[in-house]
């Protein structure tokens, strides 16, 4: 098999912003998140782009979506820039089996919302507590080699409700110093394609640096790539049955001769 071709998209708006909270970003993040993660997640398997919303097309025109197996979402103030036309084409890639990893506050990008069909809204807090993680499935791909528990000495609290369909698997549940919890690590599918949404991931923290956090999107990458390549779209209409039908339906009779008389 060829190698997994990811592309990390990153509305890259905090690391550019020319005041003192940027400065501090980039000291973390010098060349942005995506970039970032673009190195860390380096591997044999993995084809990985780095992407951003300055770009033409937003980073992502069809040749490069086209082109993607896994799409990595991170997203925070510029949501509501991201076009429509766009999201309707990634809504499109995933439900044909193109894989998608939601980062952090994607959780109320365009993106995410419209995959879950429900405002993914939730409780949130930033004064850099620990947030402590556990594993809630250690028998999932995504949590192999990630220890039981480990904290992020410093993290923006995401609490609950979240809400989000419930039809979700719950991998990581986070607790905060603050005494909240959080389902903060949560697989759906939809059609042929698989989310995952991850939360740790706060710009001014360096929490992309976390070996475990760097092994869970890495785990993540090689779970929701499309196991067949993403997939053709699927023809429904079925005239021809593979068993004889021998039931009498009269409406069959009266649909018939509707479709003569509109031909006429």
């Amino acid at each position: 098999m060829g190698k997994i071709k990811v592309t990390i998209w990153n509305e890259f708006v905090h690391e550019r912003d020319d005041n003192p909270v940027g400065e501090y970003i980039r000291n973390i993040y010098p060349d942005g998140i995506h970039e970032f993660l673009k190195e860390k997640l380096q591997a044999d398997d993995l084809e990985i782009r780095a992407v951003s919303l300055n770009m033409p097309d937003q980073g992502l025109p069809d040749e490069v979506l086209n082109d993607t197996d896994v799409l990595m979402w991170w997203g925070h103030c510029a949501h509501h820039l991201v076009d429509d036309e766009l999201v309707a084409r990634i809504r499109f890639r995933v439900l044909h089996g193109m894989g998608l990893i939601v980062m952090h506050s994607g959780h109320y990008s365009k993106v995410f919302r419209t995959m879950m069909g429900t405002a993914c809204r939730l409780r949130w807090r930033e004064v850099g507590e620990k947030e402590r993680l556990w594993v809630v499935d250690p028998t999932h791909p995504i949590t192999q080699g990630v220890p039981e528990t480990f904290t992020l000495p410093h993290s923006e609290m995401y609490g609950e409700r979240f809400d989000i369909p419930e039809d979700g698997k719950i991998l990581f549940m986070s607790w905060f110093e603050g005494g909240n919890v959080f389902r903060s690590g949560v697989l759906f599918q939809r059609d042929y394609g698989k989310i995952f949404y991850f939360s740790p991931g706060h710009e001014t923290y360096p929490i992309y640096h976390d070996e475990n956090i760097l092994k869970v999107l890495g785990n993540a990458i090689r779970f929701v790539n499309p196991a067949c390549g993403v997939l053709p779209d699927r023809i429904t209409p079925t005239p021809q049955s593979h068993e004889p039908i021998t039931t009498e339906n009269p409406l069959i009779e009266v649909k018939t001769a509707c479709l003569h008389q509109q031909k006429k």
